[in-house]
């Protein structure tokens, strides 16, 4: 499918955005595997988190839709009968694999041609060192075979930081006689701990330090998912590019662990404010007004590029449009994402006759420079699609974006919620 997007004047209104796609997989999991019926409204409705759905189909578990409402049964998995398929999802394959490594069955779990190119040992190795077997394609790449069964406690410190590895432990952890402990080097998204937590789990969080006893009884909730911030990000930058531009995000999670994009955005200069702040399951929620603005531009590296890893294909667009442009170092995750960002970003940019300098772990893109209307490419990548399409925007002509289909793995409704702020 090819999007054609002609320059914006201004972009105008309210809205609400789907449902955090972090928080509602780690919802549906701990609800499949807690006693009773889980409840969760505005459950992201898109293909990552519709995956995790239909893997936990496939080990027994009932869920049913109802608008953006799901129930979702618990308290026991059944042996699949076929292969299990992630999707494009790598949340979906690391997290849940976590809970697999304790049953008592073998499951086989695979995904998309993408995701089998996506490497695995990061889970492998702390699950085997808690008593799992796992077989995987050249040691490294999905499908998995895993062998679950009784697990043991361990003391783990995740050699990159990573919330889905941290997820993947912990939730390993849940099943394991005694205290499962995590070190990550630095903070990494919290919505795992604060979901366990709301489930009923005892967990221990201090500095830099996670640990979850187990096994754990965990109890049905009834809970809503935050509007989803890193789908926000990309209506922030297009307000922040189109001149005249003012919105209004309704709901959104502003979870601390995640503010490293407001504070980053508001540190270039960006006109944004939080009117309405509440908690909700230990959760963050608030409504974001932005205003285009005129940004300076940054430095991304260190902590805060891996606060920042998913955002950083639509910074890009902005740095080009700042002052003094952008600069990514330490990003080199962003290689072994659904595509490799850095070649990809790089690749539309260059298109619309941007200037970039790329590196192994980042890159650097040059301030004060216009976007030429161009034939853009997703990549089969959700977040490159979007990106393309905030670029579009600024265009000084109508650009076209193939492959935007690949927008659905995180927000199906994408293009039609921007072309709706138009006005």
């Amino acid at each position: 499918m090819t999007e054609r997007i002609t320059p914006a004047s201004r972009l105008r209104g309210r809205m609400r955005l789907p449902g955090d796609k972090s928080i509602s997989h780690r919802y549906a999991m701990l609800g499949a595997i807690a006693e009773g019926t889980t409840l969760i409204r505005n459950y992201a409705i898109n293909a990552d988190c519709n995956s995790t759905l239909e893997c936990l189909h496939g080990l027994g578990v009932p869920s049913a839709h109802e608008g953006n409402e799901l129930t979702i049964g618990g308290y026991g998995l059944e042996e699949p009968v076929g292969l299990l398929d992630a999707g494009n999802s790598g949340s979906t394959i690391r997290m849940l694999s976590g809970i697999l490594a304790a049953q008592p069955f073998t499951t086989r779990i695979t995904g998309d041609e993408s995701l089998s190119r996506r490497p695995m040992e990061r889970i492998m190795r702390p699950l085997e060192a808690m008593g799992a077997s796992i077989r995987a394609r050249e040691g490294r790449y999905p499908p998995l075979e895993i062998r679950g069964g009784k697990l043991h406690p361990i003391d783990y410190t995740l050699p990159v930081a990573s919330a889905q590895v941290k997820t993947c432990v912990l939730f390993a952890g849940l099943y394991a006689e005694g205290v499962t402990t995590v070190r990550q080097p630095v903070p990494t998204r919290d919505h795992t701990e604060l979901a366990v937590r709301e489930f009923g789990a005892d967990i221990e969080v201090r500095e830099g330090v996670i640990a979850v006893r187990g096994p754990a009884r965990l109890r049905a909730r009834e809970l809503e998912v935050p509007g989803d911030l890193s789908a926000a990000a990309f209506f922030l930058v297009a307000a922040l590019l189109v001149e005249g531009s003012e919105l209004v995000l309704e709901q959104v999670g502003l979870n601390p662990t995640r503010a490293a994009l407001l504070d980053f955005l508001t540190g270039m200069g960006a006109d944004i404010r939080i009117p309405r702040l509440a908690q909700r399951a230990g959760e963050l929620v608030g409504d974001l007004v932005v205003r285009h603005s005129r940004v300076r531009g940054g430095l991304i590296e260190k902590a805060l590029a891996a606060a920042l890893i998913d955002e950083i294909p639509v910074l890009a667009v902005l740095g080009a449009a700042s002052e003094q442009g952008l600069t990514v170092r330490d990003a080199a995750e962003l290689r072994v994402k659904e595509t490799d960002r850095i070649a990809t970003l790089a690749e539309n940019l260059q298109r619309m006759g941007v200037a970039i300098e790329v590196h192994p772990d980042g890159f650097h893109v040059s301030g004060g420079q216009r976007f030429h209307a161009a034939e853009l490419d997703s990549f089969g990548d959700h977040r490159i699609a979007m990106a393309a399409a905030v670029a579009a925007l600024a265009a000084d002509g109508e650009s076209t974006v193939s492959g935007a289909e690949a927008a659905a793995v995180s927000y199906p409704d994408f293009f039609r919620a921007l072309a709706g702020l138009r006005s």
